[in-house]
């Protein structure tokens, strides 16, 4: 009857199920910790219907249960909107956060959330349960009276589970209370499948193995491995290659020892690789067309550029205008008039404004008439229309 109203669970995947009274800060934790949008109200019984928000934690996926609040009343008298809540705690494997509100804020005391804990803890058989203390921003469960603590602690006790205080408002422990959460369901998940048989911790376990059953009338055959086999084998002689890192060692360690690779060059003859110069032509090292006298021929070039520097050969030359002459001085100043009246042309060419041809279209009635009976047109209303209506 109750099923038809669940909504799409996974019945295998790995669940948290929210329980506890009406308003007592479920559907704010299911916010908190999933990417669902549940409605919270400050009023009892907003929650109406199963609803399943999911997440990710150790590269899994979750689903996460929202229940409608249960009262403490016996079952023939709980509505549907409660009926659900029993239901998916009957039928789904998970892990059961039963929240109590510590302030009370919820309009129901704690020995009553304990008491419906304690009638409603027949159906956690086989399932994972942890007590949440939630509303710890409003009243810390250090300050509850230690009647109220002995309570919930024996109740927690008996049910063989733990309290977790809890705030949704100050986010207090929410973290740590899903991580504890998702833990404690995959290590029952575990064992549930050791103790089946289904899980072995071992390789053997992991991997198919193909054990041949001994034939009682055929004699036991040995492995077989031809002579020529054993000859290669016994022919091998291992030689232990020193590697880069063991000379490195030996040679000083890292920082002191560098490695050449010089030594590793593929060339036509081994002399070759560590010359000065390691770079070829027609098979000739370079060095053997290398001129011994380019070194002291060098050393006498610069020695005479050093001298010709420190004669001033090479200073540039500065020229004084007091050095000229008078027909020198007429032709700079005729130069410099020259160009001063060609910048000035130049401006004032780029000044001048074209001015724009205007045409003046004179052409009386007889024209137009005598040009539209040329093309075979009626002139009559074209004439009137063109007159327009006089000012009257």
């Amino acid at each position: 009857k109750h099923i038809s109203r669940l909504p799409a669970l996974d019945p295998n995947t790995r669940t948290l199920l929210l329980t506890g009274y009406p308003n007592v800060g479920k559907s704010s934790f299911m916010n908190k910790i999933t990417r669902a949008d549940v409605e919270v109200q400050p009023y009892a019984f907003t929650t109406k219907a199963l609803y399943v928000g999911h997440m990710d934690h150790r590269f899994l996926r979750w689903q996460v249960v929202d229940t409608p609040g249960i009262l403490d009343r016996p079952l023939e008298e709980r509505n549907t909107i409660e009926m659900q809540a029993i239901t998916a705690l009957a039928h789904l494997q998970c892990c059961v956060l039963y929240f109590l509100d510590i302030s009370e804020q919820c309009g129901y005391p704690i020995e009553q959330q304990i008491k419906l804990f304690e009638s409603i803890r027949p159906l956690f058989a086989n399932k994972q349960v942890i007590m949440v203390a939630n509303k710890t921003d409003v009243i810390p469960y250090e300050e509850l009276s230690a009647h109220t603590r002995a309570l919930i602690e024996n109740a927690a006790k008996a049910a063989d589970t733990e309290v977790i205080p809890m705030s949704n408002i100050s986010d207090f422990n929410i973290g740590s209370l899903k991580i504890k959460a998702c833990d404690k369901l995959l290590e029952a998940r575990v064992d549930a499948k050791l103790s089946a048989g289904r899980l072995k911790n071992d390789v053997m376990s992991r991997i198919t193995v193909a054990m041949p059953k001994l034939r009682s009338n055929q004699p036991i055959r040995e492995a077989y491995i031809p002579d020529s086999v054993k000859n290669k084998q016994n022919s091998v002689v291992v030689n232990e290659k020193v590697t880069e890192k063991q000379l490195m060692w030996q040679n000083g360690g890292p920082g002191v020892y560098a490695c050449d690779y010089r030594k590793y060059y593929l060339l036509e003859e081994d002399e070759w690789k560590f010359d000065i110069i390691p770079e070829f032509m027609d098979g000739r090292n370079i060095m053997d067309y290398f001129d011994a006298d380019i070194e002291e021929r060098l050393r006498s070039l610069e020695e005479e550029e050093a001298e010709l520097e420190a004669k001033g050969v090479y200073e540039p030359e500065d020229e004084d205008p007091e050095d000229l002459n008078e027909e020198e001085m007429i032709l700079y100043d005729t130069i410099k008039e020259k160009k001063e009246l060609s910048r000035l042309e130049s401006s004032m060419k780029d000044k001048k404004v074209h001015q724009k041809k205007i045409l003046i279209r004179s052409r009386t009635e007889d024209d137009i008439r005598e040009q539209l009976e040329s093309f075979g047109l009626e002139s009559d209303g074209v004439i009137e229309h063109t007159r327009g209506r006089k000012r009257t």
